[in-house]
């Protein structure tokens, strides 16, 4: 597997560069009902263009700080850790690497059959819901 780049973050960026306007959450979830991916993208593409301070039709440079905020995502952790916490789990931060997220699962969670799906469908959901500019969250050993 490749190693994650911000590269996605900047061609999202570009694509809002593209737009007159951001979709309001209803005409998203309007959206979602026929093309859930471009939904997503939009929404991704619109917190992240939030999130450095770009409007729509604004081009992020090339060098723009993509940097992921390590406050948000503790704070998107303890949210996915309380879920987890509910069948004896738990997990912790372990490192940013650039847009990858490595997570150590933790209790119950350590070893459990369920962990790799919970990984992805709470953890890292969670996570690229939350903070702009996660591409991936790995559990680490």
């Amino acid at each position: 597997m490749a190693v994650p780049t911000q590269a996605k973050e900047i061609e999202l960026l570009q694509k809002i560069a593209d737009l007159e306007r951001f979709y309001t959450e209803e005409e998203l979830d309007e959206i979602e009902e026929f093309d859930p991916d471009r939904a997503y993208e939009l929404a991704r593409a619109q917190a992240l263009a939030d999130q450095y301070g770009l409007g729509p039709g604004e081009e992020p440079t090339a060098d723009e700080d993509l940097a992921i905020d390590e406050d948000r995502v503790r704070e998107a952790l303890e949210e996915a850790a309380t879920l987890l916490r509910g069948d004896g789990g738990d997990l912790e931060l372990v490192d940013i690497e650039g847009s990858l997220v490595r997570v150590r699962m933790l209790g119950a969670c350590s070893g459990c059959p369920s962990s790799t799906m919970d990984l992805k469908t709470i953890v890292e959901r969670k996570l690229k819901q939350r903070v702009p500019g996660v591409s991936e969250v790995r559990n680490t050993i």
